[in-house]
């Protein structure tokens, strides 16, 4: 027999069945809810960076004048001796060592280098943009995460540092007693320290409560994912807020509860180290001030700080801490210089090395992908 060559069949087509008039309507209905929640979305977007801008804008305004006397004292700079420089810079860099330490007993699974230069750079990022702390938050989270660090201890850890170091500044007041009980403050700062040491016993309390029993974390975790799936009830619901909130409570209680010694006496080298910066400079500019009354005009410029409106609080600070040293009984031209000293090494000279903790990080973990076009990037010091 020879050989035949097979024939090709032809192809049968299976018949399309026809898509149901109901089904093409209900796929056009959800793409124009789609499409309009997208734009929902983004004209609140736009809503938001207006009304930031806008107030970053009338802040400046209102605080403009204070800002340009504070740069215009820059001359004045070459009237303090060379020494005090040194000595500034020296204090800043151990603060920034303590904030470093309680990071990384905070998260323990990140090498020294890794936390070093991504809080750096997120320091950086928070002083370049309004509202920064968030900004540098999420920018070192970013960085450690890229770096190799699990993702649920570094987000944990960087919450417990953060929430220890700024207890820690809410307690400085105490410090300063000896100078409300001279009567050496007058009866608004007392108020003002009244109602800070109210707060600050209300979250230790409450923070005690938290670690002791489950019951409050879980009833606040079941009401915020309640409002949560109320508010957005075209998505899917949140389910499971309260589980996570308590194993999260109890991975920050494993991680900082060892060596809680450690981590609240870097929190508070943290904060007297930057102090002993702006009480350098007082020195430097010849005045000499209550020591109690200058810890009150640091710790006030620290709650302006906290003001998420311009980035770091400019203007804002610098307008405290004058008006808060000069009733210290700091001269006024010598309060406007020491501010300008003490914001010098605290607030921009760590901007440039953000820009280097960014370019070393990048060569460590290049793919990563480039830098933002915004900046090199508390977690705010």
């Amino acid at each position: 027999m020879g050989y035949r060559p097979a024939v090709a069949q032809p192809r049968t087509q299976r018949p399309v069945a026809p898509v149901p008039p109901a089904e093409v309507e209900r796929e056009e209905l959800a793409f124009e809810a789609e499409a309009a929640q997208a734009g929902g979305r983004t004209r609140r977007q736009i809503v938001r960076i207006v009304v930031l801008l806008t107030l970053v804008l009338l802040s400046l305004y209102v605080l403009g004048p204070g800002l340009v006397e504070v740069f215009s004292s820059a001359p004045r700079l070459a009237t303090i001796g060379w020494w005090w420089f040194p000595l500034m810079f020296a204090l800043e860099a151990a603060s920034f060592a303590c904030l470093w330490a309680v990071q990384w007993i905070s998260i323990r699974s990140t090498p020294w280098r890794e936390i070093i230069t991504s809080q750096l750079a997120g320091n950086a990022l928070g002083r370049i943009v309004p509202g920064g702390g968030a900004a540098a938050a999420a920018l070192q989270y970013k960085m450690l995460t890229e770096s190799g660090s699990p993702r649920a201890s570094t987000a944990t850890g960087l919450t417990a540092a953060n929430l220890l170091t700024f207890g820690v500044l809410l307690g400085l007041p105490v410090l300063a007693v000896p100078a409300i009980l001279d009567g050496a403050v007058d009866d608004t700062t007392q108020a003002i320290l009244l109602w800070t040491l109210m707060i600050l016993l209300a979250l230790v309390a409450g923070g005690i409560v938290l670690v002791v029993t489950d019951r409050p974390l879980r009833w606040v975790g079941d009401r915020a994912q309640r409002i949560r799936n109320r508010l957005r009830a075209s998505r899917a619901p949140m389910r499971g807020l309260p589980e996570r909130l308590v194993a999260e409570r109890d991975l920050i209680v494993s991680v900082v509860g060892e060596r809680w010694k450690r981590a609240l006496a870097a929190s508070l080298g943290k904060w007297l180290l930057d102090f002993a910066v702006l009480a350098v400079a007082v020195e430097a500019v010849g005045a000499d001030p209550s020591l109690s009354l200058l810890l009150l005009a640091y710790f006030t410029a620290q709650l302006l700080a906290q003001i998420p409106i311009t980035p770091g609080g400019l203007g804002f600070v610098e307008a405290g801490l004058t008006g808060t040293l000069a009733c210290a009984g700091v001269a006024g031209g010598d309060a406007v210089l020491a501010t300008l000293a003490y914001r010098l090494f605290s607030y921009w000279l760590p901007i440039p090395f953000g820009g280097v903790g960014w370019i070393v990080f990048r060569r460590r973990h290049p793919a990563a992908g480039p830098a933002p076009a915004s900046a090199p990037a508390p977690a705010d010091a």
